[in-house]
């Protein structure tokens, strides 16, 4: 079976910026809904039309990957707010209670990047985002979307899915 919009393909990866540092690898495959929020537009293109055992090279700057790096997503609070056992690469969906920056917003996912005695830095941004990428596909499979899986919209899974 080809890949059309709204089938699922199952695929794996290897994602390496453009020094060549490989940045994720997926050995076993995992399944996307074509045509939902699981892929990135350019990952879609590029896939339509192959059948699986084939091979998809992409080169994807950061406005067709995970945006440009911004700094206004960047938010400092204190450090009282957070669990005694707070590590760096820790994530929260939105800010915690009483957090001190108003402006932010409250649907992002915030990593928290640096643990200061007084303060913590949170950073809203995708971990990829900034980043040219290249990203080596393989379609490992191919099938009809189910009814519910294309009324859903998603998978439900995806190192690419995009918004809720």
């Amino acid at each position: 079976m080809e890949i059309t919009p709204h089938c699922v393909v199952a695929l794996t990866w290897t994602l390496k910026d453009t020094l060549g540092e490989e940045l994720d690898r997926l050995d076993e495959p995992v399944e996307f809904l074509v045509g939902g929020r699981d892929l990135l537009a350019k990952i879609e293109e590029a896939l339509q039309g192959h059948e699986p055992g084939d091979r998809v090279d992409l080169h994807l700057e950061p406005e067709d990957a995970f945006g440009d790096y911004d700094e206004t997503r960047v938010f400092l609070e204190p450090r009282s707010l957070f669990p005694q056992e707070l590590e760096e690469g820790m994530t929260f969906e939105g800010l915690p209670a009483g957090a001190t920056s108003v402006d932010a917003p409250t649907n992002l996912l915030y990593m928290v990047t640096e643990i200061y005695p007084e303060h913590v830095v949170l950073d809203g941004n995708h971990p990829l985002a900034g980043i040219a990428l290249r990203l080596h596909l393989k379609v490992e499979g191919v099938r009809e979307a189910s009814d519910e899986e294309t009324g859903t919209g998603t998978l439900g899974t995806g190192f690419f899915r995009i918004g809720d």
